[in-house]
């Protein structure tokens, strides 16, 4: 694709919704925001036009098809920017965080970890045993793990407790 335009995200978004296959994106130009669009609809690598020879596309097919992504180390510098400053202005002052928990909700975590039960979670941090049951059924059916122990290790592996 020449650039990313909304005609392009759709073409991306259609493929996302419609088969299981990762998406490289070959594009003459694209910005941060373009970028950042191109990730929430499933693109797992981009590689400019006019780096686009037979062999780089070999190694980056191979790249994403392994699972990795691949970004030229530019545009992952301003992803990385992007994240920081979404994170920053958009999703921190409504208390949303990229890794799909909240503080409360890893604080919670953290003494299901520790072997508190409920009453003790609750008295520790200051709310209702009701509350700590409705966080954690929150976080169990919004991430669709299947119990208190499989939450703990999401959290774990994310790198979060």
């Amino acid at each position: 694709m020449d650039t990313v335009d909304e005609e392009a995200l759709r073409t991306l978004r259609h493929i996302q919704r419609t088969t299981t296959c990762r998406t490289v994106l070959i594009t003459t130009d694209i910005d941060e925001q373009q970028l950042v669009s191109a990730a929430e609809c499933g693109v797992a690598g981009v590689v400019r036009r006019s780096k686009a020879t037979p062999e780089h596309l070999v190694h980056v097919i191979g790249t994403v098809a392994r699972g990795e992504g691949h970004l030229p180390a530019d545009l992952l510098g301003r992803l990385l920017e992007e994240v920081g400053r979404l994170q920053a202005q958009v999703l921190g002052p409504r208390g949303l965080h990229f890794t799909g928990l909240a503080p409360r909700e890893v604080d919670v975590l953290r003494l299901v970890a520790d072997g508190h039960d409920t009453a003790e979670i609750a008295t520790r941090l200051g709310y209702s045993e009701r509350t700590i049951k409705n966080i954690l059924h929150s976080v169990m059916t919004r991430l669709q793990l299947r119990n208190r122990s499989h939450a703990v290790a999401y959290a774990m592996r994310q790198g979060l407790i």
